[in-house]
């Protein structure tokens, strides 16, 4: 062994008097120059390793003493050209490494024309732009050929037809850009292909139907646009397959083992991936389907609230239920394709019941969004401007209503109206929610998520917070200059919770999608485990909590239910018998504006020396609105 010296230079004849040499390591060395005669007598040597040194020719016939040798080893050098005439001698050779050299091009002439037993050649790393139809028409015992991470652009439709025997094929990392219709056709041994990271546009439907024997085929980095099922179909033998999406294994259903297995939302079971999620869909569900079909029960027994804002509350829970009825109806489908969803999932994605689905979220979604933007309006209004607050109308609450939920249909279908421009906007996943976080969507349905959720939604959520900011500080500020300052203080501070818990379940919901949508049109790479959280546990945050915020904690719910409860111990205590002392509310509950129903005891007239005082009157009953 002569490895890790510091020799430069291989002379003439450095070698004759070793004749029965069978091994020769002269790698990591600063070999520059090797002389056509430096292997001169080493017929019995077997293999040679010249690797890691900076050889930049080899001159012909420079290896023409080694009959014998099986084993040529010349990567991570700086070698720009080869000829036949290179390898000439070289009869027995079996393997052949020119790894990460500087080869700009292989000769126009059989490669193999003197190695006839050639069985592995590894060309990895190099600068090679072509590959002609003559350069391995000599090959024809080749079983391994490596080309990843070349430069290569074109193939010629017979680059490899005399490569009959060749069982692996690896072209992975290049600039192919396409694929000759029927560059495979003669390959019928090959076991292994991979053309993974090469920016192919387009993959010929027919493109793999001769590779009968096909065990192994990488796709890793590609994306497919006119991929489909008949492409794989014919690969009867196929037991591994390797794509840039978790989606395209629903299109080799047949293949045992597909990567990526997961998308972070689904796998190649379960719908859901993860027994988390499983869960989960059917807790938040049906928490979310009870407490608003609880609340659009309970809101007409209310008797002493706005009637115009109860309808308003009402079309804010139908909307949030049909959260729940999304959620549903995935974990239903869910149990429908426990442990087989690999084989349904496509069919699926591209069924009219996953755009459906996906159309009622982005309702429920849309339709949530407005009418709290809407209801915040008109609190902020009532309350920071009191004497401009106008009594509602039932004719324009309703047309308000009406509208809100058009505008959330519209929103809902567009994308299903034109398959071109947004494609399949709904099934890129399998919960067929549209966050579209991937840069590889189409631009239509990139720009339409972006509208939706970086324009509509973000430009709500920051007038939510907004207008109940000002109304936190309207109230406090008439607080301190109003004369029963004390007074004022539990109320003020029971206001700044329940607006505060209302403003932190919007950011709580609708901070992550921005940041998603942020970081997608930032090309940043998103993990498909964070989609799937953001769908199952943090987008319906709002549809399972606002029946609490809106209802179920507001005084005039708590008033009726604490007068059932009295009513229900004063039958227990007077068996049967008809009380003579009726409970009733404590107060009247004005929660958006004043109301024609209150009575005159709690209207009654006060006196105020002034607009300031007159102000603080009105803002004081408001205030009883939200505790």
């Amino acid at each position: 062994s002569l490895q890790r010296n510091l020799l430069r230079k291989l002379s003439a004849d450095i070698f004759k008097k070793y004749q029965d040499l069978k091994n020769l390591y002269l790698q990591h060395n600063k070999i520059r120059a090797v002389s056509e005669r430096a292997f001169k007598g080493l017929y019995n040597l077997t293999k040679l390793y010249l690797s890691n040194n900076k050889i930049t020719i080899l001159k012909p016939n420079v290896f023409e003493d080694l009959h014998r040798l099986e084993w040529l080893i010349i990567e991570n050098n700086r070698i720009n050209r080869i000829s036949p005439l290179t390898f000439y001698g070289l009869k027995s050779l079996i393997l052949l490494e020119l790894m990460n050299n500087s080869l700009a091009r292989l000769p126009d002439k059989p490669l193999c024309q003197y190695m006839p037993r050639l069985n592995w050649l590894d060309l990895e790393g190099n600068h090679i732009h072509h590959v002609r139809n003559v350069t391995f028409i000599s090959c024809n015992t080749l079983t391994v050929l490596v080309m990843r991470q070349n430069k290569i652009i074109s193939l010629n439709e017979n680059s490899f037809a005399s490569l009959q025997m060749l069982d692996e094929l690896d072209l992975a990392s290049n600039k192919i850009e396409s694929l000759p219709p029927y560059i495979f056709k003669d390959l019928k041994e090959l076991s292994q292909l991979n053309l993974s990271y090469n920016p192919i546009k387009k993959i010929q439907i027919d493109q793999f139907d001769f590779l009968i024997k096909l065990k192994s085929l990488s796709l890793e980095g590609i994306e497919i646009a006119n991929i489909q099922r008949r492409m794989f179909r014919p690969l009867r033998n196929l037991s591994h397959i390797y794509f840039k999406k978790f989606q395209y294994c629903g299109y080799a259903p047949h293949v045992r083992s597909c990567k990526p297995n997961t998308d972070g939302i689904s796998s190649l079971e379960n719908l859901l991936a993860s027994i988390i999620q499983r869960v989960f869909v059917w807790v938040v569900s049906a928490i979310t389907c009870f407490g608003n079909i609880f609340v659009i029960c309970m809101r007409p027994y209310i008797r002493s609230e706005n009637k115009l804002h109860a309808i308003s509350i009402m079309s804010l829970c139908c909307a949030d239920c049909l959260m729940g009825i999304y959620l549903f109806v995935i974990g239903a489908f869910d149990l429908k394709y426990r442990g087989e969803y690999n084989k349904h999932a496509q069919l699926w994605m591209d069924s009219i019941h996953c755009q459906l689905v996906g159309s009622l979220a982005i309702l429920s979604t849309e339709v949530s969004v407005l009418l709290l933007t809407y209801l915040t309006l008109e609190k902020y209004i009532c309350i920071v401007y009191p004497f401009r607050c106008l009594k509602p109308r039932k004719c324009r609450t309703i047309s308000i209503l009406v509208l809100i939920w058009i505008i959330g249909f519209a929103v809902a279908f567009i994308p299903l109206s034109n398959k071109e421009f947004f494609r399949n906007y709904y099934g890129t996943n399998g919960v067929c929610f549209p966050l579209h976080s991937e840069q590889s969507e189409s631009s239509g349905s990139q720009i339409y998520s972006v509208v939706i959720f970086l324009g509509v939604n973000l430009a709500a959520f920051i007038i939510i917070v907004f207008s109940y900011g000002s109304m936190f500080y309207s109230v406090h500020q008439t607080a301190i200059t109003a004369t029963e300052i004390r007074n004022h203080i539990k109320k003020e501070m029971i206001l700044a919770k329940r607006f505060f818990f209302i403003v932190f379940t919007d950011a709580l919901c609708w901070i992550p999608i921005f940041i998603l949508k942020l970081l997608s049109l930032l090309q940043v790479e998103i993990p498909g485990t964070i989609t799937s959280w953001v769908v199952i546990f943090i987008l319906p945050i709002n549809s399972a909590l606002n029946p609490l915020l809106y209802t179920l904690t507001t005084r005039p719910f708590k008033e009726m239910i604490h007068q059932v409860w009295y009513n229900y111990r004063q039958r227990r205590s007077k068996r049967g018998k008809v009380s003579q002392k009726t409970y009733g509310p404590s107060f009247i509950w004005v929660e958006m504006w004043p109301m024609h129903e209150i009575t005159p005891k709690v209207t009654k007239p006060v006196l105020c020396t002034d607009s300031s005082d007159a102000s603080v009157t009105t803002q004081s009953t408001r205030l009883n609105s939200y505790t």
